[in-house]
């Protein structure tokens, strides 16, 4: 890593709005230190259990079921997993565990992505989708994660200062 990526700062934010007649919001955070990227979900007004969070390709979540974000972000032609364990797709993260009130959170970070780059990696533009269902990190293409029950698009924001 060069001197001057290794400290780099950015941050984005997606404000995920309910798909397919749900009422679940979210907000995905981004931050970024020493070229790692961080990811910190808060989830609410959702069904109780394991939900799949998945970057998708496009950013775009004007569908009523969000369609329109597309397959996962796979930039790299790879089969559907976990990232961090393995082959994956860059836009393969995790599940977040939703209790009884409705709300979950999740935290989650790479080395994988980049925020603000403009490279292959950058999660500029990407939709983030909260999925009805849990990750199984192995049926393919999408892990099996169910209809998308939230969807909002990564958009920069300035540093805090």
């Amino acid at each position: 890593m060069s001197p001057e990526c290794a400290t780099s700062e950015a941050a984005a934010l997606a404000q995920l709005d309910p798909r397919s007649g749900t009422a679940t919001h979210a907000t995905a955070r981004f931050s970024v230190s020493d070229g790692v990227v961080t990811l910190s979900i808060e989830v609410t007004d959702a069904t109780p259990g394991q939900h799949a969070v998945h970057l998708h390709l496009n950013g775009d979540c004007s569908a009523d079921d969000a369609s329109s974000a597309g397959p996962h972000w796979n930039p790299e032609d790879h089969a559907h997993g976990q990232l961090g364990h393995g082959a994956a797709h860059k836009g393969d993260i995790g599940n977040v565990t939703v209790g009884s009130d409705g709300r979950g959170s999740l935290v989650f970070s790479t080395s994988e992505w980049s925020v603000g780059t403009g490279a292959p990696n950058d999660v500029l533009g990407h939709a983030v989708v909260l999925h009805a269902a849990e990750d199984d990190f192995t049926s393919q293409p999408a892990g099996n994660a169910g209809g998308r029950i939230a969807c909002g698009v990564v958009q920069p924001v300035a540093a805090a200062r």
